[in-house]
């Protein structure tokens, strides 16, 4: 059974809709409310690491069910509070992180008990869906309820009706998979596969494979890139409209168009994200296997390539953006479609790669301190420092253009740290049939094909079957 988190993803976009409501009704400026964020992470990357050392001891699906409870309660209690207490409602965000925290880090390796090789791939390329489509549910969902009800606080509370319908889904149709089950079904020995370690040395081994740290520091500048964009740019879209109907104020734009830029953000996000994360997930399936357009660079080096490229291609593009962004509307939506989706092209990858260095019995510890390292350096603290040097460089002047300008030069930083993520994805391209084959080793499998190649020895290598067809056509 898929275990679906659209909801619980929608739970932590869903004020990025409303964004500048909670503003206002918190009279807080862009450092602060960058901080809502903030907190959220937060407490979420503190939540993580326990529930990986809990997921890799105990019963997954309670975990899971208990997290959700929490997260049920502090989304709806956090609709609540009244403008005077700010700070409690920065507490029940940062509750909601606990929540979430519990199934971010133990469904994927719930996933791969489940499934191996291409299926396994499919699978997290299915369950990362969650990612653009909740993200994209909060822009949409949250900003037109609020509309609708006239008051923000019922853009958060509707999330609540997911969640509670997510809750029942999980206690009556999820199932708790044996660990290691998926190795087993591959061949491995039943005693490695079972064999438990300290979390002394769990921790030893994940910081001493090469693949799981430059992946995950790839990803965590990538992170970064992704909360700037999801949490400030509608605001700054906002700020250019209303910098270009020569207004003095954005909160003087009119509603509709608040809804209007919500709307189409939310749409592209999430049909740009399920386009860069089935794009992603099919490349590297065909770069894997040699098939159509990647017949003459097979390689079991895919995924990071793939990773890397997606983003290698999103940095210039982003650059554009904040350069000719505000001059015309549909050519920054156009931009920001194709952005996003090669920013999407890694989310299914880097799970699946993950999985297949690291063995099943430090799996959840193992993805609790990638979401951690990648949330701390990442979107955890993006928003806040996005949101504190655009403050210093605006200065005490408040008014469209200034707020426009002075996002956009404290974004810029985003470009370069696509670039260090892409060549942090290719080192793991250098590292990754190393650290597979010494997880085959470990588990005691001796099947299947992992040997780590030379390049030419990769881009030249053919299925059998693909050389019989060549040699019949020849004799033809």
């Amino acid at each position: 059974m898929r275990i679906e988190p659209s909801c619980f993803y929608h739970s932590q976009n869903d004020i990025l809709g409303i964004l500048t409501q909670v503003q206002d009704y918190y009279n807080i400026d862009d450092s602060m409310a960058g901080l809502i964020q903030t907190v959220f992470l937060a407490f979420f990357m503190i939540g993580s690491p326990l529930c990986g050392y809990l997921g890799d001891r105990f019963n997954r699906k309670l975990i899971i069910i208990a997290g959700v409870i929490t997260w049920l309660a502090a989304v709806v209690a956090s609709s609540f509070v009244p403008a005077n207490l700010f700070w409690l409602f920065l507490l029940f965000r940062g509750l909601v992180g606990i929540g979430e925290a519990s199934y971010s880090n133990v469904c994927p390796s719930m996933i791969s008990d489940m499934f191996t090789g291409a299926a396994r791939s499919r699978m997290y390329m299915l369950f990362y869906f969650a990612v653009p489509v909740g993200s994209g549910l909060g822009f949409v969902v949250g900003s037109n309820v609020a509309s609708l009800m006239n008051a923000w606080q019922w853009g958060i509370r509707v999330t609540a009706v997911a969640g509670i319908v997510a809750l029942a889904l999980l206690i009556f149709l999820v199932y708790e998979p044996e660990r290691g089950a998926a190795e087993k079904q591959e061949g491995g020995a039943a005693q490695k596969v079972d064999a438990k370690t300290s979390y002394w040395e769990d921790i030893k081994s994940l910081a001493t494979t090469p693949t799981f740290v430059s992946c995950t520091w790839a990803y965590t500048a990538l992170l970064f890139v992704t909360g700037t964009l999801t949490w400030w740019e509608p605001t700054i879209i906002e700020h250019s409209l209303a910098w270009n109907q020569g207004l003095n104020d954005t909160r003087l734009l009119p509603n509709q168009q608040k809804n209007q830029v919500g709307l189409i953000f939310g749409g592209i996000t999430t049909v740009s994200g399920l386009v860069g994360v089935s794009a992603g997930t099919i490349m590297s399936n065909m770069m894997r296997q040699g098939r159509g357009i990647c017949r003459p660079i097979r390689t079991e080096r895919a995924q990071p390539i793939i990773s890397g490229m997606g983003a290698l291609i999103s940095a210039p593009l982003l650059l554009i953006i904040f350069l000719v962004g505000h001059k015309s509307i549909v050519t920054l939506w156009v931009l920001i479609a194709i952005t996003i989706t090669c920013l999407c092209f890694n989310w299914g990858l880097n799970v699946d790669m993950l999985m297949s260095v690291i063995v099943p019995s430090r799996r959840s510890t193992a993805f609790s301190y990638f979401m951690l390292i990648s949330h701390l350096f990442g979107d955890a603290t993006a928003p806040y420092i996005i949101g504190a040097v655009s403050d210093a460089i605006r200065g005490d002047v408040k008014t469209p253009e200034t707020q426009y300008i002075s996002l956009v030069k404290a974004c810029s930083v985003t470009v370069v740290l696509l670039c260090i993520s892409a060549a942090l994805f290719f080192v793991s391209a250098g590292t990754l049939l190393r650290d597979q084959r010494k997880f085959r080793q470990q588990m005691g499998i001796t099947c299947g094909d992992l040997m780590e190649k030379t390049p030419s020895q990769e881009k030249l290598n053919k299925n059998p079957d693909e050389d019989d067809v060549e040699r019949a056509e020849q004799k033809v």
